[in-house]
């Protein structure tokens, strides 16, 4: 019988935003792949980025778009900073919200008092997205982190966000901002951070779960630390070029078109060494890598070229700190 990549797991932690909806509406057989998963067996866990909603709002939407979620089935980055921040600091502290309420509800829950300026003497800042925040919101930040005591967490620092209309500026964009004006950086409670990974594995009992996600920066970087399989699928931000010449932290174990690519034949690549290159092979295709370019033979729209590809310049160039898309030639298979 012929292994799926599915096969291999024994949960899946999937990303929301570019993986199962871009704004209000479903990616193309995402909804079904997922229920898929679950009928054979395998849990589906969602670890989100998205500060801006509580999960069970979030549950609520992927019902809505055919995934039946529950609250318990989300893990964000707004409960991620908010357990940060309750287990550094003393009950009933003042906490500045820069963010969305539920970010501040998640807070509350915590033990922790939420506040919404610098002459409430907060202890802390919370950062995390919210679609409505505005110049004196950040503001109120960057006077409230201008005491070096104060404690900056921020839920996650993804530069985009997938929208219905295309790629939008995300939370990074924010906490940038604030960056600038005060000269600090925060910690991050979200991705690329392996807790809220492991929390999402822990909470399904899971020991080989499938990361899945748009983004290497996040995603996949934060599956590789929590040492999890992962896959770049191909519905959101980041591309097979982006994967081609990631850094070597944010390279994916598996590259997918679409959640569809879960029941598929898993891809079989083989690489060698010969004359000071590597080469490997995928389906019909084969990449060539020397130290300053790429030759793929194969057609430039089927994946298992770009696996190939990817293959063949990841073993060339092992230790990779800078991204960067080497030069290709193509050729005819």
């Amino acid at each position: 019988m012929t292994r799926r990549l599915i096969d291999g797991c024994d949960a899946i932690l999937a990303d929301l935003d570019g993986v199962v909806y871009a704004g209000p509406g479903a990616i193309s057989e995402a909804p079904e792949s997922l229920e898929r998963a679950k009928s054979e067996g395998v849990p589906v866990m969602f670890v989100t980025n998205n500060a801006s909603r509580a999960v069970e709002t979030v549950a609520e939407h992927l019902s809505e778009l055919g995934v039946a979620t529950r609250g318990e089935d989300v893990v964000s980055s707004a409960q991620a900073a908010a357990q940060l921040l309750s287990d550094r600091l003393p009950a009933g502290s003042r906490v500045l919200i820069t963010g969305a309420q539920a970010l501040s509800d998640y807070i509350a829950e915590a033990g922790l008092t939420p506040v919404s300026s610098q002459h409430d003497d907060p202890v802390a800042v919370v950062q995390g997205f919210d679609p409505e925040i505005g110049w004196s919101d950040l503001a109120e930040a960057a006077y409230t982190l201008a005491d070096a005591s104060v404690l900056w967490i921020a839920t996650n620092t993804d530069g985009s966000i997938p929208r219905e209309r295309g790629i939008a500026p995300g939370n990074g964009t924010l906490v940038d901002a604030v960056a600038r004006a005060t000269g600090r950086t925060p910690e991050v409670a979200g991705k690329p951070e392996a807790p809220i990974f492991r929390t999402g594995a822990q909470r399904l009992g899971a020991q080989r779960p499938l990361v899945i996600g748009d983004r290497l920066d996040t995603d996949i970087l934060g599956g590789n630390r929590a040492g999890f399989a992962t896959a770049l699928v191909l519905t959101g931000v980041d591309t097979v070029r982006t994967a081609l010449g990631a850094i070597t932290d944010e390279r994916p174990d598996h590259l997918i078109a679409d959640l569809t690519g879960l029941f598929a034949p898993e891809a079989e690549i083989a690489v060698e060494e010969s004359d000071g290159a590597s080469i490997a092979r995928c389906g019909a295709a084969q990449a060539t890598a020397h130290d300053d370019g790429l030759r793929i033979s194969g057609d430039e729209d089927d994946l298992d070229a770009w696996r190939a590809a990817c293959a063949a310049w990841w073993a060339r160039h092992p230790q990779v700190d800078t991204a960067s898309i080497p030069e290709i030639e193509w050729t005819a298979a």
